[in-house]
């Protein structure tokens, strides 16, 4: 088992939520062949919206990736990305700044938005009850 975070608006992440799935990088397959079942992972949101809206800059989903192999899923007008399904645990919303010093992930703590550049992180297992903790959900 191993422990992710994926990159994607906080809007993207409630459609996900909403529809029981994961999809990352802008849907490409990728990343998410990463993923395994039994995996966990948190979603961070550096904003409400892809293009524009506000700053959330905070961690907004985690769900547990589902046995399901990644499939395709054809939205229409050529847009084809890659997901997983996920079985999503209810949580709060929870900032990063509060959390940035006792995370092991960011090394580089001036520029700790930096290791979310690539869209998918694995992070320890400390790491993943601290930010586990602050969305208030519990898991086994």
């Amino acid at each position: 088992m191993k422990y992710w975070i994926g990159v994607a608006s906080r809007d993207h992440v409630k459609n996900g939520i909403k529809g029981g799935f994961c999809q990352l990088g802008h849907g490409k397959s990728a990343p998410i062949k990463r993923l395994s079942p039994g995996d966990w992972i948190i979603y961070y949101s550096p904003r409400t919206q892809l293009d524009g809206g506000e700053p959330v800059q905070g961690f907004t989903g985690i769900g547990r990736i589902a046995d399901r192999e990644p499939y395709a899923s054809d939205m229409g007008n050529g847009f084809v990305p890659t997901r997983r399904d996920v079985t999503w645990s209810k949580s709060n919303d929870a900032p990063i700044r509060p959390l940035i010093e006792s995370l092991e992930f960011i090394q580089n703590k001036k520029n700790w938005a930096y290791v979310f550049r690539f869209g998918l992180v694995n992070i320890p297992a400390s790491d993943f009850a601290k930010i586990v903790a602050a969305m208030g959900v519990t898991v086994e």
